[in-house]
């Protein structure tokens, strides 16, 4: 049962660091959470 939790923990930090480096992620850099957006993306 151990094992399944650690595979389990394993997965998740394997899955966000493909999302990282895929750039799949918010980017919240230059406050980019709140500026606006023309339906989601923006122009620059």
């Amino acid at each position: 049962m151990l094992y399944v939790m650690e595979l389990f923990i394993a997965l998740l930090f394997l899955i966000i660091l493909i999302a990282a480096i895929t750039g799949h992620v918010a980017d919240t850099r230059d406050s980019a959470d709140w500026k606006p957006s023309d339906g989601g993306f923006r122009h620059t």
